[in-house]
């Protein structure tokens, strides 16, 4: 019998990190993915079950949806292209613009996937960690730019900080390297309610990103989108699947973008949930970090494995980010409705009380 050798895969993707998210059973409250913590509009239900199961036989058009999508972005279409999630169109900015020995300059802690897709490119990370306050590192930002940075990339709001970068700070960012492509990420922007989308065109390295799995309720159906301008998104365009969103997808976000009333709502509910949440730490003497997302990073300290777990049996997921730079010892909370937030602090109480109990520490 011969012996076979290995295959083995290219050096760059057997170097690269891997990511595994926490998912298995998420029956309890999830307050874990800073998903929209209770359901999408009914619109969107009512739309995908009209669909037919001759609708289902046909590839996916998504140019008539992206036409919808930019008209909400006040954009042309050509100026929108739909991904499947945030994480696509990250990826296919790497694929198209990052070459080998070029820069992705990336403020941490941040989003995770930006450093994941810019390893399996030849491309070189260059990190900016952010201080103890975790405020967007500007300067240090701005010093680090060289003539190899080509990529660019600032979550706005950022994940798990919930801090924000101002709209000058993109465009000086966008100004002091102009042969670098500008990733504004704005996941998080319903909630934070500032946007720089209105420059897609304007400045000729700004792309946006947008998603609908957070306020719009559609994390089960992957849909992203990345607005730029014509010249650079001919060359995503280029690199993207054709039909790597689906006909589902495209139907539910028709419906979703014809119901803004719904996420209006939702939105507002998180925003009030926010605020009485963060009141109730500052009462319960947790320290965290303003936020302007729908979550909020709290310092829990060296039994930060041991709150996750009381919090999971108490029918709350939470997200340790302790292996994230500069996190050691907190965790991120999701903000749900004041009805969840409010069960969320009373398991928080009971940890409290009984770590307190235990150590003999002060409230």
């Amino acid at each position: 019998m011969n012996k076979l050798n290995a295959i083995k895969p290219r050096a760059r993707v057997a170097a690269m990190p891997e990511y595994h998210p926490p998912l298995g059973s998420r029956d309890a409250m999830r307050l874990d993915f800073n998903e929209n913590t209770l359901r999408c509009s009914p619109k969107v239900a009512e739309a995908i079950g009209a669909l037919t199961a001759e609708s289902l036989t046909r590839y996916p058009e998504r140019g008539p949806v992206e036409a919808l999508a930019a008209e909400y972005l006040g954009l042309k279409p050509e100026q929108v292209v739909l991904t499947n999630g945030v994480d696509e169109a990250i990826h296919v900015l790497c694929q198209a613009f990052l070459e080998a020995g070029d820069e992705l300059l990336l403020p941490v802690p941040t989003y995770t996937m930006y450093e994941i897709y810019a390893a399996q490119t030849d491309a070189v990370l260059v990190q900016v960690q952010a201080g103890e306050d975790f405020a967007f590192p500007y300067e240090r930002m701005l010093a680090s730019i060289t003539e190899r940075t080509k990529l660019i990339c600032i979550a706005n709001p950022n994940s798990p900080t919930g801090a924000v970068t101002t709209r000058e700070q993109i465009l000086a960012l966008c100004a002091a390297a102009p042969g670098a492509i500008v990733l504004a990420d704005e996941a998080y922007f319903h909630f934070f309610g500032e946007t720089v989308v209105d420059l897609v065109g304007e400045v000729p390295n700004l792309v946006v990103a947008r998603t609908f799995s957070k306020a719009y309720g559609l994390a089960g159906l992957r849909l992203g989108l990345l607005a730029a301008s014509d010249e650079n998104l001919r060359w995503v365009r280029r690199v993207l699947s054709p039909y790597s969103v689906n006909s589902v997808a495209l139907t539910a976000l028709t419906a979703a973008l014809g119901d803004q009333e719904y996420v209006d709502g939702y939105v507002a509910e998180v925003k009030r949930a926010r605020m009485e949440f963060q009141l109730d730490l500052t009462g319960l003497s947790v320290r965290f970090w303003p936020t302007q997302a729908n979550f909020v990073l709290v310092e829990i300290g060296a039994d930060h494995r041991e709150f996750v777990a009381h919090m999971r049996e108490a029918g709350i997921l939470v997200r340790d980010r302790s292996a994230d730079p500069g996190c050691e010892g907190l965790v991120r909370i999701t903000i749900g409705s004041r009805e969840q937030m409010r069960r969320a602090d009373k398991a928080m109480e009971t940890y409290l009380a009984a770590r307190r109990k235990k150590t003999g520490e002060k409230a």
